[in-house]
């Protein structure tokens, strides 16, 4: 389309399965397959398939004083798939980001006096967490970039320890792709590589605009929620593992700043005004609904509904993976619009920071995790998820719903003590079946 901003650098990255290291663990997900009939019944009786499937939880467990709970066992826990109580296959305490047994509980051996041993390093497929770093630079500005840069430092100092896997992938042209990894100069060395590529608000209203609002801004979305979707899919793979997924974004809108694109269309195309007659530009903010006719703005209306639909299915794919993900807005604290830009509104910015603020929160909200948003302090938001991923308790037990029309399950847990707080994601879904 002719005017459009070019995206040939959009291309959603392909790399080898991020998670390969960890191949061996058993999928979070299992199903069952059906035993087949015996031989001597009539092979025209229809059989049916029963699928059953493993549900995976990280359940924090907390004091009045905000502190890690880590003296309960299996019959402390109630767990509740939409309200009916399930019956907890497996049950394990994870401190420190490792497992805590009995066995680790006990001093190690001392070694034989005169024997020097090297200290020991982590095992390749025994990480303590995994991490998914994923840098949406589709969605940062090129201007963010030097504080996109310092927060992947802090990151690197506060979040990322030894003994942790980490893989590192961007969606636009900072063309980053770090596979599986311990090695924590690999992420150092990609912070060199941060560029951000995000449309202006002067981007956004000169791009060309369909009925459904500008269609490079949905381009980009599915470009940033494909390649974020895929890296979930792989992480499905990894189970026993407390699995981050830290997304770095600016976050989304579907329709930004529709009285100003308006408006300069109507500069550009000499396109009629929407609502008065005396051919002078009116905005939302100054016109009488009852004037405007609202098939004038073509399907609009629908593009928070578009953005809501694709941020819950990209929610349901991490709570399926067990994921949990936690948000970054690195422009920090925002002010109003910039002041050499005087076609925006201050109302018309306001509410594009809060759609865009709201579908970050809304991913982190959804798996169990928060987002650091509306703060310049970053660190403190950083040592919150370190915390959250190291000590916490991993259940699993098979769903006795095995109705598969029923996608989306509510989850509860709850402890015996009352003066306890227990943090945990609220559903799983089952993935959408592949037609044959």
């Amino acid at each position: 389309m002719k005017g459009l901003p070019t995206t040939s650098s959009l291309r959603r990255p392909t790399w080898p399965v991020i998670l390969t290291l960890l191949a061996t663990a058993t999928l979070t997900g299992q199903t069952r397959p059906a035993q087949p009939p015996p031989p001597s019944q009539s092979p025209q009786r229809p059989t049916f398939t029963s699928q059953v499937d493993l549900v995976t939880l990280d359940v924090i467990v907390r004091d009045k004083n905000g502190q890690f709970v880590p003296d309960l066992t299996k019959d402390d826990f109630t767990v509740l798939e939409d309200g009916v109580e399930q019956s907890m296959a497996d049950f394990r305490l994870m401190y420190g980001g490792r497992e805590l047994s009995v066995e680790m509980i006990h001093a190690p051996t001392a070694a034989p006096d005169g024997m020097i041993l090297p200290p020991t390093r982590p095992v390749a497929d025994v990480a303590g967490r995994v991490f998914i770093i994923f840098i949406d630079d589709l969605h940062l500005l090129a201007s963010d970039s030097p504080r996109v840069r310092q927060l992947l430092t802090q990151i690197t100092n506060t979040l990322i320890h030894d003994g942790d896997m980490f893989a590192v992938v961007s969606t636009g042209p900072s063309s980053i792709e770090v596979n599986s990894t311990y090695d924590r100069s690999r992420l150092t060395e990609s912070i060199k590589k941060v560029m951000g590529n995000g449309m202006s608000p002067e981007d956004i209203l000169l791009a060309p605009s369909s009925t459904s609002g500008p269609q490079e801004i949905r381009h980009r979305v599915n470009v940033a929620f494909s390649t974020a979707y895929d890296l979930l899919e792989q992480m499905k793979t990894v189970n026993t593992r407390r699995k981050a997924f830290i997304y770095l974004s600016a976050g989304y809108d579907f329709n930004p700043f529709t009285d100003s694109r308006w408006k300069q269309e109507q500069e550009r195309y000499s396109r009629p005004d929407r609502g008065s007659t005396d051919g002078t530009i009116t905005t939302e903010d100054s016109t009488n609904s009852a004037t405007i006719n609202p098939f004038d703005s073509g399907s609009f209306g629908f593009a928070g509904a578009d953005l809501v639909s694709q941020l819950s299915e990209l929610t349901k794919a991490a709570n399926r993976a067990n994921a949990t993900m936690y948000t970054i807005d690195p422009r920090g604290l925002i002010a109003g619009p910039d002041i050499n830009n005087q076609t925006l509104t201050t109302g018309e910015w306001r509410r594009y920071v809060q759609t865009t603020v709201d579908s970050l929160k809304t991913i982190a909200d959804l798996t169990g995790g928060f987002c650091i948003c509306n703060s310049n302090d970053f660190k403190k938001g950083l040592e919150r998820i370190d915390a959250e991923t190291s000590d916490y308790y991993l259940l699993r037990y098979y769903s006795s719903n095995p109705d598969p029309l029923r996608r989306v399950r509510n989850l509860q847990v709850k402890v015996k003590r009352t003066d306890l707080e227990v943090v945990h994601r609220t559903q799983w879904s089952l993935p959408i079946p592949r037609k044959r």
